[in-house]
């Protein structure tokens, strides 16, 4: 047992402790994240834009390519409406499968784990 004296050390050396523990386990992973979704979010809104603008090309290149008319300018916007949803479900085909909705659970090992600290098995009863 810590003599008298010695807790105002005692406390100090726990607070700096749980400081130095909160900012190393909490704060910088926070900061980590906080950059990697800044730049994603980033990332989106440049695709999203890069998206946007290149459809927009591609409609007025069609439309410009057809001839004048009411008609043909429909047609040019319902063949580039098509365009687009067989390019987006290509991409959706394509994206990688990070496996997060197929239901599966994780492997989970039935062997004991071997407690260091008592030096007993999991699941042992003595």
């Amino acid at each position: 047992m810590a003599e008298i004296q010695e807790l105002p050390r005692l406390i100090k050396e726990f607070y700096e402790m749980a400081k130095e523990y909160l900012l190393q386990e909490i704060v910088e992973p926070a900061k980590k994240l906080g950059h990697f979704a800044g730049f994603s979010a980033g990332a989106a809104f440049l695709w999203a834009a890069a998206i946007i603008l290149l459809a927009v090309a591609g409609l007025r290149a069609l439309y410009d390519a057809l001839p004048s008319s009411p008609y043909w300018e429909a047609v040019a916007y319902i063949i580039f409406a098509v365009m687009l949803v067989a390019f987006i479900a290509v991409l959706v085909k394509l994206a990688p499968d990070r496996g997060v909705h197929d239901g599966k659970q994780p492997a989970v090992s039935m062997a004991p784990r071997n407690d260091a600290h008592t030096g007993t098995n999991e699941g042992d009863d003595g």
